[in-house]
């Protein structure tokens, strides 16, 4: 972890703490204001500025410091992503909420400083795009290929992708279930904001639960991860890399362009098809997914577009035929 300043791990200790959010968010947001503080020291001249940006030195940045940050400083910041990074729009509104959050902790929390200099600070347009997802038929293929796959975790890597295609769980959710957080057909998991919601299991996620527990009963596990479900070779709980490292090399054997998709997109692929073949209302899609806002989960009311075309082929106008109706 690259050092940093006292303020920023205070707000990142906040951010945890108080705000409920991810290991993950606080990172990214940790990364985008280290570089924030590197670049604010090039452009006030305050180190030479062909400095190697992982060199420059901001342990020295406090409470005077971020006083004097003004609109400008921010602007000027977010102008030098774009030209000198080419970051996307997305990647400079992540930096560009960074700075905003941070600056209004700031202001409006520690109140350390006299005015928030982020209040004002837009961020760019992010054109919507579809999910990326699994058909009906890559995913069945890719169950397969994780069902017959004779490597002696096999049990335990269908399980956690069986749930990921019927549940629709994050990573993180996924690594933190504790074999006491199931309870008949449901489970609870921990999702975003440290959030709690109860998941239903279907009668695939059953079975491939009872066989992972039976092999994993037959483990040596270690006392500190005796209420994991997942767990390594090693008797540890499973870590997020090694979840993605064996979902990535299930996608390469089912022949499935990993550099397109991911253990994120099995997340998508599991909404579209409870969306598409279940017929699931929207609201309930969106308690099953853990979505805060409906409007997140509306992206998967766009992705079915056999069913658009099929809505135009209902209309009643659609066989109208105005030489036919000449009389």
């Amino acid at each position: 972890m690259s050092p940093t300043f006292p303020l920023l791990e205070n707000y990142c200790s906040y951010m945890i703490a108080a705000l409920g959010r991810s290991e993950a968010t606080v990172k990214e947001y940790r990364y985008d204001l280290i570089l924030f503080a590197r670049f604010l020291k090039i452009d006030r001249g305050i180190v030479p500025a062909d400095t190697p940006l992982e060199e420059i030195d901001i342990s020295d940045i406090d409470v005077k410091t971020l006083n004097r940050v003004t609109t400008d400083d921010l602007l000027a910041f977010v102008i030098w992503l774009s030209r000198s990074r080419k970051q996307s729009n997305a990647a400079r509104a992540r930096h560009i909420a960074s700075l905003r959050s941070f600056f209004k902790y700031l202001h409006s929390k520690r109140r350390v400083i006299d005015t928030n200099p982020a209040y004002d600070l837009e961020s760019p347009k992010i054109g919507k795009r579809n999910p990326k997802y699994l058909t009906l038929e890559q995913s069945q293929n890719l169950l397969k290929v994780a069902y017959d796959s004779p490597k002696e975790s096999n049990e335990r890597d269908y399980c956690m992708l069986t749930l990921f295609l019927n549940c629709g769980m994050r990573l993180s959710e996924l690594r933190g279930i504790n074999i006491n957080d199931i309870h008949g057909t449901t489970l609870n998991v921990i999702g975003k904001g440290n959030k709690e919601r109860t998941i239903y299991l279907n009668d695939a996620c059953l079975e491939a639960l009872d066989d992972w527990m039976n092999k994993r009963a037959t483990l040596k596990i270690k006392p500190e991860a005796e209420k994991a479900l997942f767990v390594s070779k090693r008797g540890t709980r499973i870590s997020c890399d090694m979840i993605q490292i064996t979902i990535k090399r299930l996608l390469e054997e089912a022949g499935i362009d990993t550099d397109v998709y991911s253990v994120h997109k099995l997340r998508h692929t599991a909404a579209t098809l409870m969306y598409k073949y279940g017929k699931v209302d929207i609201r309930n899609l969106q308690m099953i997914l853990g979505h805060q806002s409906v409007s997140t989960t509306q992206i998967y009311t766009h992705v079915d577009d056999e069913a658009l075309q099929k809505a135009v082929e209902s209309n009643p106008l659609a066989n109208f035929d105005p030489d036919k109706d000449k009389k």
